[in-house]
Order: structure tokens, then C-alpha cells, then sequence
């Protein structure tokens, strides 16, 4: 059949950081991810990218690069219109290798679109095709967050996320920082599981006192911390994100159940893809907001999830600014950026990326 998967190739991608990515429970220098190829029996090649963060999830490129070469017996020879019932098998088989599995679901879906003539949004239902990222404020010193600040809204980007979760007297005035720099930005605080319920509400008021609106305070508790995150959500007057807490369809029941977040993060290095479907319904349902986000990801990861909100719709926070990080880019193609629109209405089928430069010959697994 043409749309039989007749090889599977990945290799290392390492890209530098302009800055270390930082946040409360640990640093990146450099996105240590695997780019994978995929290739149906008429020729076409889709491409997705696992971006493994150790301090996140626990995965590493060597571990990704191992799970993806055990996964081959479970996707070539395959026909890739079977997308849904192959992603189901690996996750089966590899439950934590979330990485691993999305690239593989990313490749099948841009194969299979490109082959179809299709956009990626368009598969995922079309129903918007620009989106408005914010851009992060990596963890730091207070002038260093004066100064991100700064240089984002030179960008025109408007909202930003800033990346707390130390000391919660060092991240009152560095919060207070940002909004003396860019006093309309929208502002997002993003935890990392670095507090608990009791320090995180005192944050929180510590910036009513000086009168520091707050956009949405992401996952700021440990993440089985669901009776922490639930007081939080109760008792601090903001929107409140669950993140960590989030990387499955179950996990979203139980938040859902324990009224634990007003908005759920969907990343889909977390999920991969046909599970971040099944959350993002369960939170529809439940009428929890969305959010779209990632891990420390190239353009094409990135682009896949920009496809799968725009595709959906509704998608209230956006955080896809990892390439802005990148201090090189190896792809081609996607969305076209000006400040924090992202516009993916150009692209003809697929997610619209592509490698600058060939997978090296050994790359076959």
C-alpha cells in the first residue's frame, strides 16, 4: 500500500541556547532532542522531533534514542493510516517514553497530511489559523527579569510568562520587576512545582499588595500535589494552570474531579498526541480553559502543537516561544512570526517544517 511505513530514521539533534533555559527544578544549555523521519512506500517522508527534558520528565536523548530504535518493530511495515491504534501499541509498550512516542505520532500525521494534500489544522479541525504566543522570562536575578522584559516587548510579543519558584521574596521582586518594565503586559507565573500551597499563597498576595495583576499562576505546587494546586485554585483570586499534573487523560479526570485547576497546560512531549485530544475534551467538557505549551522545542515540535490548537480552536493561553531560544535553526518553513502572532494559514500540508539538511546516512534504525 502507498501509505505502508517503509523506514524509520532518527538522529541527535543539538541545538544551542541564546540563554540556559531555566526554571525551578533545573537548566538547559543546549535542547538535547532526536529528530525522527519516517517514510511511506510512495516516497513521502513526515518529521517529528522528541525533545526529552531531564528536569521535567525525567527522559534523556540517550534514553529517547533507545526507546525510538525499540519502537521500530511497532511501526514499520505499518500502514500509517492505522495512526491512532499504532500510537495506542506504543504507548502500551513504552509508557515512558512520552517523547519517543510523539515524534512518532508528529512523523505519522506529517506524512499522512502531506501525502493527503492536507494542513495539519486543517486535519485537527480548522478552526483557526493564527495564534498569539507569550514569550518566558527563564529563572534568574530580578535585573535579569527587568531586562527579558524589556526585550520581549521590543519584539512585540505582549504577554509574558516569567519562571519563579525559589525564593519567594527574590520572586515577589522579580515579578515586580517585569510589571515595573512593562506595566500592560499580561503576566504569567509559572511555578515548575516549585511551591507549596501555603508560600504560593502568600505570594500571591504579597502582589495584591502592591497591586501585581495576575494572568495565570501555572502549576504552582509538586505535581501530585492535587489537594495543594485544589487550595490554590479556591483561595488565590487568579486563574491557576495545571501542568506537571497533567499528562494524561486520567490525570485531567482527576483534576476535573478534584476541582484542582481552572486551566489545563497540554504538551505534547507529555502526552503525545491522541492523548492530548482525549484531554483536551475531557477539559471542554468540564469547561476548563486550555493551554497550549512545550518543552525546550525546535520549530517543528513547536509548529505541531501551534497545528493542533489553532486545529481545535479555543486554545485561551499560548506559550510556544522555545525557538526564540534557539541560537540556530535547523528547519525551514512553518509558521510565519511577527511579535507573538503565529500564522499557519500559508502552510499547504503537513505542519509545514522541514530539516535544512539531511538525516547522516547511519541514521536508519
Amino acid at each position: 500500500m502507498p501509505t505502508t511505513i517503509v523506514e524509520l530514521r532518527c538522529a541527535p539533534l543539538d541545538v544551542p541556547l541564546i540563554e540556559p533555559f531555566a526554571i525551578a527544578t533545573g537548566a538547559q544549555a543546549v535542547a538535547q532532542n532526536v529528530l525522527v523521519e519516517l517514510q511511506l512506500a510512495d516516497g513521502t517522508c513526515g518529521y517529528g522531533e522528541a525533545a526529552p527534558f531531564p528536569a521535567v520528565t525525567g527522559e534523556t536523548q540517550a534514553g529517547t534514542l533507545a526507546a525510538l530504535a525499540q519502537l521500530r518493530a511497532y511501526v514499520v511495515g505499518r500502514d500509517a493510516q492505522q495512526w491512532r491504534a499504532i500510537a495506542a501499541e506504543l504507548s502500551a509498550v513504552a509508557p515512558e517514553a512520552a517523547a519517543a512516542r510523539c515524534a512518532l505520532e508528529m512523523a505519522l500525521l506529517d506524512a499522512l497530511t502531506k501525502r493527503s494534500g492536507l494542513p495539519l489544522r486543517v486535519f485537527f479541525g480548522g478552526a483557526e489559523s493564527e495564534l498569539e504566543t507569550d514569550m518566558t522570562i527563564t529563572a534568574g536575578s530580578v535585573a535579569h527579569a527587568a531586562a527579558s522584559a524589556r526585550a520581549i516587548a521590543a519584539r512585540g510579543i505582549r504577554t509574558i510568562k516569567l519562571k519563579i519558584g525559589g525564593d519567594p521574596l527574590i520572586d515577589v521582586e522579580r515579578v515586580a520587576a517585569v510589571h515595573a518594565a512593562v506595566p500592560d503586559a499580561p503576566l504569567i507565573l509559572d511555578g515548575n512545582c516549585g511551591y507549596d500551597a501555603d508560600s504560593a499563597l502568600d505570594l500571591l498576595a504579597a502582589l495584591r499588595a502592591r497591586n501585581i495583576p495576575i494572568a495565570l499562576f501555572e502549576q504552582p505546587v509538586a505535581r501530585h500535589d492535587l489537594d495543594g494546586l485544589a487550595r490554590v485554585t479556591r483561595a488565590g483570586g487568579v486563574l491557576v494552570a495545571a501542568d506537571e499534573s497533567v499528562s494524561d487523560a486520567g490525570d485531567a479526570l482527576r483534576v476535573v474531579e478534584r476541582r484542582a485547576a481552572h486551566v489545563v497546560n497540554i504538551k505534547l512531549m507529555k502526552s503525545g498526541i491522541v492523548e492530548a485530544l482525549a484531554i483536551a475534551a475531557i477539559c471542554r467538557a468540564a469547561g476548563l480553559e486550555l493551554m497550549i505549551g512545550g518543552m525546550v522545542e525546535t520549530l517543528l515540535a513547536m509548529n505541531v502543537s501551534a497545528h493542533l490548537a489553532a486545529g481545535l480552536g479555543g486554545f485561551r493561553f499560548v506559550d510556544l516561544d522555545t525557538p526564540l531560544f534557539m541560537a540556530d535553526q535547523p528547519f525551514s518553513g512553518g509558521w510565519r512570526q511577527q511579535g507573538g502572532r503565529l500564522a499557519l494559514g500559508h502552510v499547504q500540508a503537513g505542519h509545514g517544517v522541514t530539516p535544512r539538511a539531511p538525516l547522516p546516512a547511519d541514521a536508519a534504525l
